[in-house]
């Protein structure tokens, strides 16, 4: 039986061709995997495939999650995100090499679209928040990516880590204001505020 073991054992039973392990990561993260993979490429067949391919990389090469560097859903669900982030670049690609090209001699300029500034902004504030998260100890970064990139919220961070309510909301308070000193001198409060807000009770 299977359904007793931790993340962990079923990882490294996934490394000895464990089918029923894999089976059971994916009955336990399949659906929050999915709703994130969802929510960055708003096209459900291509949250689909995003989720299968994420599946399928930990079935070829299960050793690539390594447990020192925090728990297995905070390590799966940003795994898709860069993964979903990575589709909706190449369908993005894909649209604009099948726009057709002007006739010789015809004016044409692309239009930017509306808030694409403030779009290139808000990558750049999430890639600073991301490399601010990689000094903060394990349990509250898990916290954090688990809201930030999974968009959960604490009750469901607290399902998936096993860690009680008030233990997920205590590193998270925690975290935010580490987080704070460490963005405030780039960004100001506004951009830190504004990812503590996506954090729902």
């Amino acid at each position: 039986m299977v359904e007793g073991l931790s993340d962990v054992e079923l990882v490294r039973r996934v490394v000895d061709a464990d089918g029923t392990a894999l089976s059971q990561l994916y009955q336990r993260f399949g659906r929050p995997c999915y709703s994130l993979a969802r929510r960055i490429c708003v096209d459900e067949g291509l949250a689909e495939d995003v989720v299968q391919e994420v599946f399928l990389t930990l079935w070829r090469d299960p050793s690539r999650f390594d447990p020192s560097r925090g728990g297995f859903a905070t390590w799966l669900l940003t795994l898709i995100h860069h993964r979903a982030v990575d589709a909706v670049r190449r369908e993005s690609t894909i649209r604009r090499r099948m726009v057709a090209a002007p006739e010789v001699g015809e004016n044409w300029s692309p239009i930017p679209a509306p808030g694409a500034d403030q779009a290139a902004m808000a990558r750049v504030a999430a890639g600073q928040v991301r490399a601010a998260l990689h000094h903060l100890p394990i349990e509250q970064r898990q916290a954090l990516v688990l809201a930030y990139f999974g968009g959960h919220t604490q009750r469901e961070i607290a399902v998936l880590t096993g860690a009680p309510l008030g233990t997920v909301k205590s590193r998270m308070f925690t975290a935010v204001q580490r987080l704070r000193s460490l963005l405030t001198d780039q960004w100001g409060h506004g951009a830190l505020v504004a990812e503590a807000h996506m954090v729902r009770e």
